[in-house]
């Protein structure tokens, strides 16, 4: 059961039933929802934000090179995979989603989450990578977890239309079951937001919800990107939760795990990175496109007091393949200590 910190009021009708082909919102009526749904100032600065920055390739957010804004830089690399002939054996590799479990074990998880089950799912770039959601759609079918979770990165572009994106979500959407919570990433337009939640997917833009159940509470909170347009706000997500209790963040990038921990979160859940996507033998990467230390970059780690898990993601960036990386979908079970 989940309560939220807030009445949440999504404006919108919902979307159209399954079947039949969704009406997304155009621009300005989605421009219109946000208004109401996160006031009109914090509206009108992210979209300032995105208007300015979407598309630039040096100098913005925590990077200084950005190449998923390059276009010409993916033709490139295109095309020196298929001259070598592994391009299509990148292709491949890009389908083979894996399921993977983790275990996250605290003296603050309560009794009565003793074994709970949160589905991760991060860096889909569903437009782009339409095997791997068809995989990702068999892995879900007969999962069974409690609550599922997905930290950013919907669609394939960093800027121009989100409507082949939108149509990805609404498939993957109808393949999930219960609560879908959710957070922004570097590729996505918090334009996006209206018609996810409209679909069922409650974006967490730096706040957060608690979850019941036997008549204890976690805490789930969720900040806006962090990495390219540094709309973070830990301390709006964050300031409510009780220190006593167990709590969750989602970020799209783990590159804040440092502030995390100090606002004590016990766990933080991440992706962008990819991994590496293309990784030497034994899974090296080559490049993580994030300010951190490598040890961060995939699968679970420690910093502090606080547990975290960065997802390699399910889907593929800039250019549809993957070597020495597997995509994943991940398990993460809690586990009580107390």
């Amino acid at each position: 059961m989940v309560q939220e910190s807030e009445e949440l009021d999504v404006p919108g009708a919902p979307l159209r039933e399954p079947g039949e082909p969704p009406a997304f919102m155009p621009p300005n009526e989605a421009k219109r929802c946000l208004d109401g749904r996160l006031g009109r100032l914090h509206a009108r600065q992210r979209i300032g934000i995105e208007t300015e920055h979407e598309s630039q390739a040096f100098g913005q957010g925590l990077t200084f090179l950005h190449i998923e804004n390059m276009p010409w830089s993916h033709a490139v690399i295109e095309m020196i995979l298929r001259l070598t002939g592994t391009y299509w054996r990148g292709q491949a590799n890009a389908a083979r989603v894996e399921l993977h479990e983790n275990i996250v074990a605290s003296h603050k998880v309560p009794p009565a989450f003793d074994g709970f089950a949160i589905l991760h799912l991060s860096d889909m770039h569903v437009d782009m990578s339409e095997r791997a959601m068809r995989r990702v759609g068999e892995i879900v079918a007969d999962l069974p977890y409690d609550l599922c979770v997905m930290t950013g990165d919907y669609r394939g572009k960093t800027f121009g239309s989100s409507e082949a994106c939108l149509r990805g979500m609404h498939q993957l959407r109808k393949a999930l079951r219960g609560d879908v919570f959710a957070v922004l990433g570097n590729h996505d337009t918090i334009l996006l937001v209206p018609d996810l939640e409209r679909m069922g997917v409650r974006m967490l833009l730096n706040e957060h919800v608690a979850i019941e159940r036997g008549g204890a509470r976690i805490y789930l909170a969720g900040v806006d990107d962090a990495h390219f347009f540094r709309v973070d706000n830990l301390e709006a997500a964050a300031d409510e939760i009780p220190p006593e209790s167990f709590s969750i963040l989602l970020s799209h990038t783990p590159e804040i795990y440092r502030q995390a921990a100090h606002a004590g979160f016990d766990l933080m859940l991440a992706g962008h990175t990819h991994g590496g996507q293309i990784c030497l033998p034994g899974g090296a990467p080559i490049t993580i496109d994030a300010h951190m230390p490598r040890r961060l970059a995939r699968g679970a780690w420690r910093y502090g007091d606080m547990d975290g898990y960065t997802s390699v993601g399910a889907g593929a960036s800039i250019v549809p393949v993957r070597f020495n990386c597997p995509p994943e979908v991940t398990l993460h079970r809690l586990r009580s200590l107390g």
